[in-house]
């Protein structure tokens, strides 16, 4: 089959899609607006976002002015504002600002995200014969930012190449994830050739993927320190960087898109505590905020002509567990220990205390009241195996809360008061995060599986070592929300080692596998479900209700350009796009 993707982003490739959104989540008795982007980085949303008719009326996807700066914040530094050298969330959202990729994910107003397709960003076009083989060609005339040593110059396929080599470098710790690309060669300039292992229904999207390929100048070998100088092609320019206080960007007037940016800069800054984010929210000095389900009636009684976007996320809260190299002969090492684990989640309680879904929904909002599985609702019904539903088969039983048969399991093990440490991320993914965090451990020890919880620092430990499976017991932690199921998949079941403490069953990592090149969408549908129920029998992951709730952002009433994106590409997919009411 011979299909091509054009600068337009549209083609006969749509049946080849990756994502599919559940829609309908918003406030109710509401006109459409377009979703908004999350300020703190944890995944683009999947749904659809209303405005309540009492909550604000403005058209916020048009009549902004140009010019202007933008308020945001993020909740603390990156751990590096090098796009190669950490995994964190808040060094991709940084990237996406000033660095481009070959393809970006499109947003339009009003469209769910997980109806767009990938979109050219760098690249002009992408074809192929048979979806192994792939020409990209790069819009003539691109060029960096001018700052020497790089001092705006044309991006050409040798920066490409550059950067293909430090993605799959030894110190890469992306490289696994692009191991399906076996080769990248430039044609000229603007044109490169990429062969893949096996024929790819999700190529596109891989390029687009803001955790992976960021298009660096070759100037950054050995020529400046991309930790301290950040020089792309991207929309925004780094002005200044102080730490713990703000990031600063202004526009780049050469960005290919020469009407854009509408804004003349953004300003985010570091604000850890939601308190103190709320207040500066509330005094006008932020333009957006996240709010979490417990105080959206607050806020919005409030601000009457505050606007407001709700999604359905594709976070994904997981627990998971230190390999077998960590004490093999720890009782998590047997299914029916992770099994009571599973069984001991009041998972609609978590859910309860992550969004506040009865008094929102008794005030007649809309908001999903469902629970993830390995792979998160807001993939959508694609992908998404609902626990609860009879597709799930037997293996639904271990989602259901039932203390009486998690301590059966112990018990048939022969274990009493088992001691197992909880590790989660401090001061990073926000309060509602940490008091989940607190309540699985109090679940667990109720259930007899004596949990010991354990903030970890972020940056020093989680984000560097607890993510990677250096990890003594279990932690609890959101997954990275990439923009495809494939890679998510990839991620969890395939990589070596195995992040996150993934166990390794080979049923599984073959399922992932082939999923990867299943080009047919049903059957890879079915696989992709089918790795849930084996997932879900075994618990390799425990998958929690945290992240699988309606989220709320609101907007200044003069904000304009609101969309929707998903993943970490705000700052090229959706920033943009904004302005400003004088």
């Amino acid at each position: 089959m011979a299909w091509r993707t054009l600068a337009s982003g549209r083609s006969s490739r749509r049946r080849f899609l990756g994502t599919a959104g559940l829609v309908g989540a918003g406030l109710a008795g509401a006109a459409l607006v377009g979703c908004g982007d999350s300020d703190e980085g944890d995944g683009g949303p999947t749904a659809t976002a209303t405005n309540g008719g009492v909550i604000g009326t403005a058209e916020p996807t048009g009549g902004g002015e140009r010019g202007g700066t933008y308020l945001n914040h993020i909740a603390g530094d990156p751990p590096t504002i090098s796009p190669y050298r950490n995994q964190s969330f808040a060094t991709k959202g940084f990237a996406s600002y000033v660095y481009s990729r070959l393809y970006k994910i499109g947003t339009e107003p009003g469209l769910p995200s997980a109806e767009t397709d990938p979109v050219p960003d760098l690249a002009e076009s992408a074809e192929t014969e048979d979806g192994q083989h792939w020409v990209v060609t790069l819009k003539p005339g691109v060029t960096f930012h001018d700052i020497a040593p790089v001092s705006g110059r044309e991006v050409t396929a040798d920066d490409v190449l550059y950067s293909w080599s430090v993605i799959t470098g030894p110190d890469s710790l992306a490289a696994s994830e692009v191991a399906n690309i076996t080769g990248v060669e430039a044609v000229d300039d603007h044109t490169l050739e990429f062969t893949l292992t096996a024929p790819s229904p999700t190529f596109l999207e891989q390029l687009a993927d803001a955790n992976l390929l960021w298009i660096l100048p070759r100037e950054a070998d050995g020529g400046f320190d991309t930790a301290t100088q950040p020089i792309g092609s991207g929309p925004w320019i780094m002005q200044q960087y102080r730490t713990s206080s703000q990031i600063d960007f202004v526009r780049n007037p050469d960005w290919y898109e020469e009407d854009l940016p509408l804004l003349d800069g953004v300003q985010q800054g570091i604000i850890p505590e939601y308190a103190n984010q709320l207040a500066q929210f509330q005094a006008g000095n932020l333009h957006q905020l996240t709010i979490p389900g417990d105080d959206v009636l607050n806020v919005r009684q409030q601000g009457t002509d505050l606007q407001w976007s709700s999604e359905l996320a594709i976070g994904l809260g997981l627990i998971y567990f230190s390999g077998p190299e960590v004490h093999p002969d720890a009782p998590w090492r047997d299914e029916r220990f992770r099994r009571a684990v599973s069984m001991a989640l009041d998972r609609d309680g978590i859910l309860e205390l992550s969004y506040n879904v009865r008094e929102l929904q008794d005030a007649g909002i809309d908001v999903f009241s469902g629970w993830n599985n390995v792979v998160a609702a807001g993939y959508g019904p694609r992908f998404w195996l609902d626990p609860q539903s009879d597709e799930a088969g037997e293996s639904a039983q271990y989602f259901q809360h039932n203390l009486q048969e998690s301590a059966a399991l112990l018990s048939a093990m022969g274990v009493e008061n088992a001691q197992m440490p909880l590790a989660y991320a401090s001061q990073r993914y926000g309060a509602t995060y940490e008091r989940v965090g607190v309540a699985i451990a109090n679940m667990l020890t109720e259930a007899g599986i004596q949990a010991q919880p354990q903030p970890v620092d972020y940056n020093a430990i989680y984000i560097t070592q607890t993510t990677q499976g250096n990890l003594d017991g279990a932690a609890f932690g959101p997954m990275t929300p990439y923009p495809e199921v494939g890679p998510h998949l990839t991620k969890l079941f395939v990589r070596q080692p195995y992040v996150r403490g993934g166990l390794g069953n080979q049923e599984v990592v073959d399922l992932a596998t082939a999923q990867s090149t299943e080009m047919d969408p049903e059957q890879r549908s079915e696989m992709v479900k089918d790795i849930q129920r084996i997932n879900a029998d075994q618990m390799l992951y425990v998958p929690t209700s945290y992240g699988a709730g309606t989220t709320f952002v609101a907007f200044q009433p003069q904000v304009r350009g609101i969309r929707q994106t998903r993943g970490y590409g705000a700052g090229t997919e959706l920033l943009p796009y904004r302005s400003l009411l004088s």
